[in-house]
């Protein structure tokens, strides 16, 4: 490579960062003054650094087999600021990919087009939308990643507004409510808080990027009247599991300012368990209390629904490969649980999951189709579901490869569904997605009927952006989505 040609790669480089460093301006203007939620091909756009914004342009490639650069995006996000858009969630990927199809230069005239439906829909007296007040029940591993999500979305486009955590005190409760505000702030596993976090001693609250969150210390739901703090019509997410039934969790119903509950873990009896994206519409108005299934429910059913409404499953086995949890113990101690009393750290330790037989319940076309098991393995997070399927259908792994990426793009579930083609990722390349479970392409086994799928899923982050997308869904905090499907 000659000198002028690495100067010319590096002045496009740094032109690329000076276009991306206007973008993000632009993009929060979109998101906080026009509830515009703004992502490159599926992939969020919002608080999103430079280098992630130039490295997300470089996914499309990957997936899309189409070039695409901030010189694309940027003309589009730019042109929709002046557009007076109402709320809305637009793939700016997309778009930029349709425009360079669509033969036109006229940026503003192509996006007239293709978001007319929004175009002057921006109420400019704020009326766009009533924030709807979240309680978390218990603050434990996907209570504080709630906590974050929550604060994080609270700019624009979400309405949801985190405004009580509730816990049992331990002792000095200033001295709790430092340990509590300091593990939001910093996580082993997920990195530093994105911004500031303050503790209100006096009022027994924390403000977490001018969010005002009041921490109640109770030790049942009974004890705790939340409108004498302000909160009213709310939805209490409980991330105890200490309750999993109507009888347990109706106690939130009981109280004061609380309209709904959701559960964080997998429920019984008539508690519709939902994952979202497959049977979120089964959530009817009278549903009062709602549970959103497990990670892995959640990791394995997208995947499972589209390969069965493609090939068809006759029958097949979910192995799954557990990061170990709070409920496991550190070291050989009693445990009620079979195997789980041994060190998580130290083993491999084999133990049940519910998942196969939790699919039925959002897809009962599989019921009495799968089986399954669970391995808890010496890892923090990150877990991977093993799908061993026999199918209708002959099937090769590039066909299912390529139609399984054409699912986690342009499909219903691309919120669901996440693509990796790569030999080199490893599990802890996905701390952090957003995406309910990530089919690794390079994995994939298939000869005849029979088809092995590998799908990583981040237990705690993945699963927790589920959460809040049901969240959103009961308190009909719903957006029409751009650019339309053009399959």
């Amino acid at each position: 490579m000659t000198q002028q040609t690495l100067e010319t790669v590096f002045e496009e480089w740094q032109s690329n960062e000076a276009l991306a460093e206007e973008m993000i301006p632009l993009l929060g203007t979109l998101y906080r003054n026009y509830n515009i939620v703004t992502s490159l091909f599926g992939r969020s756009l919002i608080n999103q650094s430079v280098i992630r914004i130039l490295k997300d342009h470089r996914f499309v490639k990957k997936v899309e087999g189409t070039e695409l650069s901030v010189r694309d995006t940027f003309p589009l996000v730019k042109a929709m600021v002046d557009l007076n858009l109402g709320p809305a969630h637009i793939d700016v990927g997309k778009l930029a990919v349709a425009f360079k199809h669509s033969g036109s230069n006229d940026v503003t005239a192509f996006l007239k087009a293709e978001l007319a439906e929004i175009i002057n829909g921006h109420d400019t007296n704020g009326n766009n939308g009533e924030p709807k007040d979240v309680v978390l029940y218990g603050f434990g591993r996907i209570g504080r990643i709630l906590a974050r999500i929550l604060i994080e979305k609270a700019g624009g486009g979400n309405l949801l507004r985190l405004r009580a955590i509730v816990v049992r005190g331990h002792g000095d409760l200033g001295k709790d409510l430092e340990k509590r505000a300091s593990l939001l702030r910093r996580d082993s596993v997920h990195g530093p808080f994105a911004g500031s976090i303050t503790v209100d001693e006096e009022n027994s609250a924390l403000i977490a990027n001018g969010n005002y969150i009041k921490v109640i210390y109770a030790n049942s739901p009974s004890e705790v009247d939340y409108t004498a703090h302000g909160i009213d019509n709310a939805i209490v997410v409980d991330n105890t599991g200490l309750w999993r039934d109507e009888e347990g969790l109706g106690q939130h119903l009981a109280c004061k300012g609380v309209s709904k509950a959701l559960l964080t873990a997998p429920g019984k009896g008539d508690v519709k368990n939902i994952v979202f994206g497959i049977n979120h519409e089964d959530i009817t108005g009278d549903d009062r209390i709602v549970s959103a299934a497990s990670c892995t429910t959640n990791a394995i059913v997208p995947v499972l629904k589209a390969v069965n409404e493609h090939y068809g499953i006759e029958h097949g086995h979910v192995e799954t490969v557990h990061a170990y949890t709070n409920d496991q113990n550190l070291i050989d101690n009693y445990h009620k649980g079979d195997r789980r009393g041994r060190s998580a750290p130290l083993n491999m330790v084999l133990t049940e999951t519910g998942a196969a037989k939790a699919v039925a319940k959002a897809l009962p076309e599989l019921t009495g189709k799968l089986t399954g098991n669970a391995i808890r393995v010496p890892i923090p997070n990150v877990s991977m579901a093993i799908l061993n399927l026999n199918l209708h259908k002959d099937v090769d792994a590039e066909g299912i490869n390529d139609y399984l990426r054409r699912m986690a793009i342009h499909s219903s579930m691309q919120k669901q569904i996440d693509y990796v083609d790569s030999t080199e990722v490893v599990s802890s390349d996905f701390v952090g997605n957003r995406h309910a479970g990530i089919v690794d392409a390079k994995a994939t086994i298939a000869d005849g009927k029979h088809v092995v799928l590998y799908v990583w899923y981040d237990n705690e982050f993945g699963y927790s952006c589920q959460v809040v997308r049901i969240l959103q869904h009961m308190s009909n905090v719903s957006f029409l989505a751009f650019p339309k499907d053009r399959d």
